[in-house]
C-alpha cells in the first residue's frame, strides 16, 4: 500500500495493454519510471486483470516488472492489497460480497444457464466449462461463434440483468453483473477516499469496457492494439487512443493524462 494516502489511481489491464509478448520490449521500462513518477506524485497503482492473483504474480516476475504494484484487481473483480512479507490479502469486505453474489447468481439463474449451456452444446464447436469453486465460463471455437452465443445470452440478460459475463476473445466467464473491472475500480477508489474522477484506467479488450467508462473512470484510454470495439467505446466516451502497442501507448496516454510524467 502506497507510504502516504494516494490522490488518484492508475488502473491498467495486464495482458495487451501493460505487456505485449509480441512487442519489444515487451514492458517498456519508460513506462515503468512513468509509473513510479506518478506514484511518488499520489497515484496508487493497480492491475485490473481477468488473470488470478497467483497468474498476476507470476506474470510480473515472467516479464521483469519488478514494481510491486498498490493494489490488484484479479479475476477482473477481487481487491487485493499486499500484505506483511508480500502476502496478498483482500482489500475491504468487497471480495466475499461478491463471492455470495456470486453464489446466489448462479443458483438464481440455473435455467436460464442451463438453457445457455444447452445451446451451446448442441449448435456449437464451443465448451461450456464449470469448475471446482462455481466458476461458469464457454470457450469459443471462433470469435465470431463466440458473437453469437453473446447474442444468445444478451436474450437472457434483457430479463434478468444481473446476468453478467466477461469477454476476452473466444473465452467468456459468467458473474454477477455488480461485479466486474469497473464496478470493483469504483470500490477501490470509494474504500481510498476518492472516485471517478480522480481515476484513469486503460484495457483493450472487451473485458476492458466495465473499467473504460466515465461512472468508474474519467480519464480512459486505450493502446494501439486495443479492439476495434474498444477504440470506439474510448472514442465515443472522451478518451483517448494511442498510436502504439501497448506498454509504448500507455506512456502515450499517461504522457496525454498528466503532461509527460516526466521523471
Amino acid at each position: 500500500m502506497p507510504a502516504r494516502k494516494p490522490t488518484f489511481i492508475l488502473s491498467f489491464d495486464f495482458d495487451g495493454t501493460l505487456v505485449h509478448p509480441e512487442s519489444d520490449p515487451v514492458f517498456h521500462p519508460r513506462l515503468g519510471q512513468m509509473i513510479q513518477h506518478l506514484r511518488n506524485q499520489g497515484a496508487a497503482w493497480v492491475i485490473n486483470t481477468g488473470r488470478s492473483l497467483p497468474q498476476t504474480l507470476q506474470g510480473l516476475a515472467q516479464y521483469g516488472i519488478f514494481m510491486e504494484p498498490d493494489y490488484i484487481i484479479a479475476m477482473e473483480c477481487d481487491i487485493h492489497k499486499p500484505g506483511l512479507f508480500s502476502k496478498w490479502t483482500d482489500f475491504g469486505p468487497w471480495n466475499k460480497q461478491a463471492r455470495k453474489a456470486h453464489t446466489r447468481f448462479v443458483k438464481d439463474h440455473q435455467p436460464s444457464l442451463n438453457t445457455i449451456r444447452e445451446m451451446v452444446e448442441t449448435q456449437t464447436q464451443a465448451q461450456f466449462l464449470m469448475g471446482e469453486y462455481g466458476e461458469l465460463g464457454i470457450v469459443g471455437s471462433t470469435d465470431e461463434e463466440m458473437d453469437v452465443i453473446c447474442s444468445f445470452i444478451d436474450t437472457h440478460v434483457k430479463k434478468f440483468p444481473d446476468i453478467g459475463y466477461n469477454r476476452n476473445g473466444i473465452y467468456l466467464r459468467f458473474a454477477h453483473s455488480g461485479y466486474s473491472k469497473g464496478t470493483a475500480l469504483s470500490e477501490l477508489a470509494r474504500l481510498l477516499g476518492l472516485n471517478a474522477s480522480h481515476c484513469f484506467a486503460a484495457g483493450d479488450n472487451l473485458n476492458d469496457l466495465s473499467m473504460l467508462n466515465p461512472r468508474h473512470a474519467r480519464m480512459i484510454a486505450t493502446p494501439g492494439n486495443g479492439l476495434p470495439a474498444v477504440k470506439t467505446h474510448v472514442q465515443n466516451h472522451g478518451g483517448f487512443i494511442a498510436s502504439r502497442t501497448a506498454s509504448e501507448g500507455m506512456i502515450e496516454a499517461l504522457s496525454h493524462f498528466f503532461g509527460g510524467a516526466q521523471a
